[in-house]
């Protein structure tokens, strides 16, 4: 285990780019940084609000899961997350230039409504993105959170499963390697869901009181974060209060892998076999890379 960065202020979202280099964003900061290879790290944009998960998309430009500040932060050294914020309008997705940092909001709403702390995104093949978001808690009222699938050029955005069809908490997102199965923990109930994908962008309809095939339920008190896949199909899933990286089989046989963080939130994968990982340690702020077992699972696009 080898510690890249630390004193970074919340990091999530980590994305290996062909240089080398991680983009991820620092939630507290409201920033895109660059973590170059040699360990200095820059701003390539300042996002505010509460920039979350990311990926690059089809154009090569950085689409960023924002949830608009959905969180307060206490005060510290631990940068962890507090109460909501004193009033609360939304989220968005935006779409980050990462050549002049420039950006603009995609989308904030979907068939009229906000979306409610957007959480984590993936590219598939065709270019199209699937997205959660987290859902909003105002100290006495839930707003709920979804999974989505939306076109990068905005023209599309499509609800798929809400708090309704028995989400409570939809936090990571990834594909199967075929791209046949969507996979969504679910944060706060420490779940792993399965979604058949029949085609590109549409999830088949919900048949039981599940919203989802479960793949496995974690014991006792531990939250599911974001996730990564390897490419034999392992799903990698961040995992808070019992810090570290829990490896799920489909089958839902599971596997933890400890950090020196509770808030161990996200793992991407890299390098020239794909067995170079970086893991995401938010509360403490560092930034880790690690020689995995097993290779991960290429994404759709890359810079």
């Amino acid at each position: 285990m080898k510690l890249v960065m630390d004193g970074l202020q919340f990091p999530e979202g980590p994305v290996i780019t062909a240089d080398g280099s991680i983009l991820l964003v620092e939630i507290r900061r409201g920033t895109v940084t660059r973590v170059p290879p040699g360990g200095r790290h820059e701003i390539v944009a300042t996002l505010g609000g509460g920039p979350n998960g990311a990926a690059i998309g089809p154009d090569g430009a950085l689409y960023v899961c924002n949830n608009g500040g959905a969180w307060e932060w206490e005060p510290g050294a631990a940068h962890l997350p507090s109460g909501p914020p004193p009033e609360y309008r939304g989220g968005s997705i935006q779409r980050v230039d990462l050549r002049t940092g420039g950006f603009d909001a995609l989308y904030d709403a979907c068939d009229g409504k906000p979306l409610n702390s957007p959480n984590d995104l993936v590219f598939d093949s065709t270019g199209g993105f699937w997205f959660t978001t987290l859902g909003f808690f105002d100290g006495e009222n839930r707003r709920l959170g979804g999974v989505y699938y939306a076109r990068p050029d905005g023209s599309r955005i499509v609800r798929w499963r809400s708090g309704v069809d028995g989400l409570v908490s939809p936090n990571g997102v990834g594909l199967s390697p075929d791209e046949r199965m969507l996979y969504v923990a679910d944060c706060m109930m420490g779940r792993l869901y399965e979604f058949a994908i029949p085609a590109p962008g549409v999830m088949a309809p919900q048949t039981s009181m599940a919203p989802g095939r479960v793949v496995s339920t974690l014991p006792g008190f531990q939250w599911l974060d974001s996730l990564a896949v390897e490419a034999g199909g392992r799903i990698c899933v961040g995992t808070l209060w019992n810090g570290g990286v829990t490896l799920f089989e489909p089958s839902g046989a599971f596997e933890h892998i400890s950090f020196p963080d509770p808030v161990t939130t996200n793992i991407c994968f890299g390098g020239t076999d794909m067995q170079d990982a970086w893991i995401t340690c938010s509360s403490t702020g560092c930034l880790y890379k690690v020689r995995w077992p097993r290779p991960g699972l290429k994404l759709a696009f890359n810079t």
